[in-house]
């Protein structure tokens, strides 16, 4: 049997379950209970509910568990990670390649849609908040209903979305911020796609690395939702460490900073060069 590599481990999030489950048990219990939960309730859902059932995802290395979740109301699956690993040197990537001071944590699974709803992109990253089960401090994080597959498949099968310029606009946010977060594992594995192909990120345990700089060269970032570039601009450091100093450090939040100025320099020499239009949407 080959070995698992990282790129499906969060596949595995969802994916070993069949989306028949996903389609109808999870969504079924939502239309039974007459709710449709604000991401304020599904972040109270997940700190209080009772955990009623669980099970290994079964893959990957961070060994992420499927909750069930119940407020006598309410049924729902979640999905629970206790990753806190800090290394001075691993071997990562593709070919081995060596990241200093490597970190691989919860903790950035609930930075990450904080920071997204401080930038209006919140449906793009499920609901994630910190809780403690079986003695151990991790996130717990909203299991994504209706699941059609992950952008592996996608690219595997050929499928064709519905409305190619929604679907390129929501790549081009995906990678805005991949770029801003410093993800260093935003993988086809953990790129989810609903039946109404709406783009879902999922996994930011390798993310927010404390660097001044962006993964990968800005020559990738060609549009940007005009919106997303105008809440980036408006970021503080004050807002940040307000939603985010509980998760990231001062150095974490110092290189987030700085590479939203360097994304945000770039985007605005593409306009000056290209025109507005040709850049944003």
């Amino acid at each position: 049997m080959p070995a698992i590599t990282r790129t499906r481990r969060f596949s595995s999030f969802l994916l070993p379950f069949s989306l028949s489950v996903l389609s109808l048990s999870v969504p079924a219990a939502l239309e039974a209970s007459g709710q449709t939960l604000s991401r304020e309730q599904q972040a109270e859902f997940l700190r209080t509910a009772q955990i009623v059932s669980s099970a290994r995802i079964g893959k990957g290395v961070t060994q992420p568990y499927r909750l069930t979740l119940s407020d006598g109301t309410l049924t729902h699956d979640a999905a629970f990670q206790a990753v806190d690993e800090r290394r001075q040197m691993s071997r990562t990537g593709r070919g081995g390649a060596v990241e200093l001071n490597f970190t691989d944590s919860w903790r950035y699974n609930v930075a990450a849609p904080r920071l997204a709803e401080l930038l209006g992109i919140g449906g793009m990253i499920p609901v994630s908040v910190e809780r403690s089960w079986r003695g151990n401090k991790g996130a717990i994080t909203w299991w994504v209903d209706d699941v059609l597959m992950d952008d592996e498949e996608r690219r595997t099968t050929k499928a064709e979305p519905p409305d190619t310029n929604a679907w390129n606009q929501q790549q081009s946010r995906m990678q805005v911020f991949t770029q801003l977060v410093h993800d260093t594992d935003r993988n086809q594995g953990n790129i989810l796609i609903t039946k109404d192909w709406r783009l879902v990120m999922i996994d930011f345990t390798r993310a927010f690395r404390p660097w001044k700089r962006t993964p990968s060269p800005l020559t990738i970032l060609r549009r940007c939702d005009g919106k997303l570039l105008a809440a980036m601009r408006g970021l503080t450091k004050a807002a940040l460490q307000k939603e985010l100093g509980d998760y990231l450090s001062g150095y974490e939040l110092e290189a987030l900073l700085a590479r939203r100025d360097i994304i945000v320099k770039h985007f605005e020499g593409l306009i000056a060069q290209l025109g507005e239009a040709s850049v944003l949407y």
